[in-house]
């Protein structure tokens, strides 16, 4: 009689050793893969041939999700370029609609540093949402400038008007959107997610005010010296 191994696990075919913790406070388990994996850097290079520590778990399946979720994302992106130019039938305006969107990051990244929250899956998610959101405000902004033009108004003048009577309906979709993020983000799934399009929307919107009739005047404005 002896002793022998009731079970092999194996990884791609090679006899393996799984390690699992549970993660406690604010880090993800991915962060502590991730750390944990570089506190072994010595013990990795002084292993001996045939031998090796890889991530697995949370951090493989991170991986695999995310190649799967950005996947699609050019396809997305074409599709909402070809919107917008068939909605707004200029492709200037179109890119300038297109150039508000990243100022959502200097949101959702100042939101994420100030909660200590982690950027993973979810605030990828939240951020394809808030992209969705900026661009709406700035089709919104662009129609009424067009308006205003239309009326007889010159570029400046069109820009300044169209500023003011969108800046209230602007600000309450906006501030109705955040608050409603404050729920969710006490969440601890979600909550990353809701932080980013909540703090991301806020520094949108208000850029979003003075960044696109900045570039507007800039590009049609000269024109008219």
């Amino acid at each position: 009689m002896e002793l022998e191994d009731g079970e092999i696990y194996r990884k791609d075919g090679k006899p393996s050793i799984q390690v699992c913790a549970e993660v406690n406070g604010k880090k993800t388990g991915e962060d502590v893969a991730t750390d944990v994996y570089e506190g072994l850097s010595e013990l990795r290079s002084s292993l001996p041939p045939g031998y090796a520590i890889k991530y697995d778990g949370v951090s493989d399946d991170s991986d695999v999700t995310t190649g799967l979720f950005l996947d699609p994302v050019p396809i997305m992106a074409l599709i909402i370029l070809i919107v917008l130019m068939i909605q707004l039938q200029n492709p200037v305006k179109a890119l300038m609609t297109i150039l508000t969107a990243p100022l959502g990051m200097i949101g959702v990244t100042a939101g994420l540093l100030l909660t200590g929250r982690p950027f993973g899956f979810v605030v990828m998610l939240g951020i394809l949402a808030l992209f969705g959101i900026i661009i709406r405000n700035s089709i919104i902004l662009i129609d009424q400038i067009g308006q205003h033009e239309r009326a007889g108004e010159n570029v400046r003048e069109a820009v300044i008007h169209a500023a003011e009577s969108r800046l209230r309906p602007i600000l309450l979709t906006a501030m109705a959107a955040i608050l409603a993020m404050i729920p969710l983000a006490m969440n601890l799934f979600w909550g990353p997610m809701a932080v980013a399009i909540g703090s991301g929307l806020l520094v949108a919107t208000v850029l979003t005010l003075f960044v696109l009739p900045a570039m507007y005047i800039t590009w049609y404005g000269r024109k008219q010296i």
